[in-house]
C-alpha cells in the first residue's frame, strides 16, 4: 500500500499509513477564513479535503467530532482551540443469520 500518489499538478494526496503535519503563522483574517472553509465543509459532509502548496488530504469523518478550548491567563495570555476527528470506518459489521 503506497502512503501517498502524484497528481498532475505535482501535489502529494496524504494517504493513511502515513504521519503528516504542518504549522502555519497565518494573520487572523487568514486563520478566520481557513476555519469557515473547514466549518462549512464538516457541516455539508461526510469527508473533507485540506490542501497546501504541494500536498493534499482528504478525510471521510464520523462521530463525534472533538473539541477542546484552553485559556493560558498568566503571563502571556494564550486561547488554544483543538478539534479533533475520528475517521469514518470503511468496514460493515458482520451479517447475523
Amino acid at each position: 500500500m503506497t502512503d501517498s500518489d502524484d497528481d498532475p499538478e505535482g501535489r502529494t494526496t496524504i494517504r493513511p499509513g502515513r504521519n503528516f503535519e504542518r504549522e502555519y503563522r497565518l494573520s487572523t483574517e487568514e486563520a478566520g477564513r481557513f476555519l469557515i472553509d473547514l466549518g462549512n465543509q464538516l457541516r455539508d459532509g461526510e469527508e473533507l479535503t485540506i490542501e497546501g502548496d504541494d500536498w493534499e488530504l482528504p478525510f471521510a469523518f464520523g462521530e463525534p467530532a472533538e473539541l477542546e478550548i484552553e485559556f493560558e491567563g498568566v503571563g502571556d495570555e494564550g486561547l488554544e482551540i483543538e478539534l479533533e476527528l475520528v475517521g469514518r470506518p470503511d468496514e460493515s459489521g458482520p451479517d447475523v443469520r
